[in-house]
């Protein structure tokens, strides 16, 4: 598979909605994940990402500015044991549940399917990062209407087990900008991992349209004692 830019990955699209990045440093060492919001609506644009326990969560940068919170306000990243899960909607909180219910990741979200955010039919993506003993693998889903059809949805899992060095996946929500949103289409892109964390959040935040882009995530944890450490810009500041 073709290792792709991530620069040129999202400085070519106006709009690839909210993206997950997981992969591994450069070194070998951390297991990595990013993950960004952007908005069209002044709704979606009046957030910040929060710390909260191990995870993040969203919330109001302007709370009299909320209109309707249901789609916008939620926890992406949440933290169970040796699992790190990064996802773009309270799906995260099912997936938290189902595992620490002993389902897999692929099982948890079976009860779930695209947000009702019609004509769009937003796609749910989501990441389990798995660092235990000094091993680290992940998977990644995606869950989204059927060409825009929502009385199907399509499931997705793509899991790289053995995390490549230097290797990392990408995902967004929307193949680009467009009325109705059109969904990401494929398997997520091959992208470049390096062992700069700041050099990485720096790339990938101004990488991002400046009008669209509203917060960015990203965690580098080492593989070998379940330390890590984690960068978040929000735009509204």
């Amino acid at each position: 598979m073709e290792m792709l830019s991530l620069e040129n990955e999202l400085k070519q699209n106006s709009y690839p909605g909210r993206g997950i990045v997981i992969g591994r440093s450069a070194d070998g060492t951390k297991a990595v994940a990013a993950y960004f919001i952007m908005g069209r609506s002044e709704n979606s644009r009046n957030r910040v990402f929060v710390e909260d326990g191990e995870g993040i969560r969203t919330q109001a940068f302007d709370p009299s500015k909320l209109t309707d919170p249901s789609l916008i306000i939620y926890a992406p990243v949440r933290v169970l044991g040796n699992k790190t899960i990064v996802t773009n909607g309270d799906q995260t909180d099912t997936i938290y549940e189902g595992m620490d219910k002993q389902l897999t990741f692929e099982q948890s979200l079976r009860c779930r399917e695209f947000e009702p955010d019609a004509p769009n039919y937003t796609p749910r993506i989501s990441g389990i990062m798995h660092v235990v003993d000094g091993k680290y693998s992940y998977a990644m889903s995606i869950l989204k209407s059927n060409n825009g059809n929502p009385d199907s949805c399509n499931r997705y899992t793509f899991a790289y087990g053995n995390a490549a060095a230097g290797e990392g996946h990408f995902i967004h929500t929307y193949k680009c900008d467009g009325n109705p949103l059109p969904s990401f289409e494929g398997e997520p892109k091959l992208v470049a991992i390096p062992d700069d964390m700041d050099a990485f959040t720096e790339m990938l935040w101004n990488s991002l349209n400046e009008d669209n882009k509203v917060s960015l995530f990203v965690r580098y944890i080492d593989i070998a004692t379940g330390t890590y450490e984690t960068r978040i810009v929000n735009k509204n500041h």
